[in-house]
């Protein structure tokens, strides 16, 4: 009877356990699925930051052959040459036959750039040049010689025309001669011209200087002030031209190439001005 009993207990204990391992199985399973996930999710954590710090350095660096382009036109100096060959000897010819603007000198002027650089307007806007139209007469012995002619220059080089006419037409004054020296100027000397003059007017006692301006260069500059006074000192007569003195400079010194000329309609206007500005500043 025991035995019969205890191989019951035996055989129930068996089939629980049999019942109980799919479970087990089962449930382990699903227990295991959730570390597993965790465990493979960690794993990726490393090589998709790999990734991404590979993926960052690949943008900041690019590749060798996008910045294997060099920069061109990269020196000032070699794009400020422009196109020419410098062992080309056309080239060399063509820059010798055009050299900087230079004095020059003349007859008569141009009807039209008499009408544009004299005219008196207060704002000389594209006037960069100076023209200036002599008269010297040179008394000794009873008799007179008279020279006449003009200048022009550019205000971009040296000298400018008030300079040249010294160095190119008179640089020199005989002493047993008298110079009697007008200019008809398109505007009033600059600072280095006014000392110029200045200076030759206080070397050459036998030569006076009658300066007439069209108008007035920047006279609201205190040193272009000062240097009108330095002349003034030197003995040099400074004056405003007047309509009529616009018409002796076309009739004396200007090519008509068959034109007329009437004083501006403004020209009185503007010499009372200039007159008025150049009496302050020499008071």
């Amino acid at each position: 009877m025991a035995d019969k009993q205890g191989n019951v207990k035996r055989k129930e204990s068996t089939k629980k356990k049999e019942s109980l391992k799919p479970q087990e199985k089962a449930k382990a399973k699903e227990s295991s699925k959730p570390q597993e996930k965790a465990k493979a999710k960690e794993s990726s954590k490393p090589q998709e930051k790999a990734k991404a710090k590979e993926s960052s350095k690949t943008q900041e660096n690019p590749k060798p052959e996008e910045n294997a382009k060099p920069l061109e036109n990269t020196k000032p100096e070699e794009n400020s040459k422009g196109s020419e060959d410098p062992e080309n000897p056309e080239d060399k010819v063509e820059l010798m036959e055009l050299p900087p603007f230079e004095v020059i000198t003349g007859d008569r002027i141009s009807s039209f750039f008499f009408k544009f650089q004299f005219r008196n307007v207060e704002y000389s806007s594209g006037r960069n040049k100076t023209f200036l139209c002599y008269s010297v007469d040179i008394q000794g012995g009873g008799d007179v010689e008279t020279l006449r002619g003009y200048l022009e220059d550019e205000h971009i080089t040296a000298p400018h025309a008030e300079e040249a006419f010294f160095t190119l037409l008179l640089p020199e004054c005989k002493p047993e001669l008298r110079y009697h020296v007008t200019w008809y100027v398109s505007s009033s000397p600059c600072v280095a011209c006014a000392a110029k003059i200045a200076e030759v007017l206080r070397s050459r006692k036998d030569m006076r200087l009658t300066i007439m301006v069209a108008r007035l260069f920047m006279w609201e500059e205190p040193e272009i002030q000062e240097g009108l006074r330095q002349l003034k000192a030197a003995g040099c007569k400074l004056k405003i031209m007047k309509p009529a003195d616009f018409v002796y400079t076309w009739d004396t010194y200007v090519e008509p190439e068959g034109q007329t000329f009437t004083p501006w309609v403004d020209a009185q206007e503007n010499y009372e001005y200039y007159d008025e500005k150049l009496s302050e500043i020499l008071q």
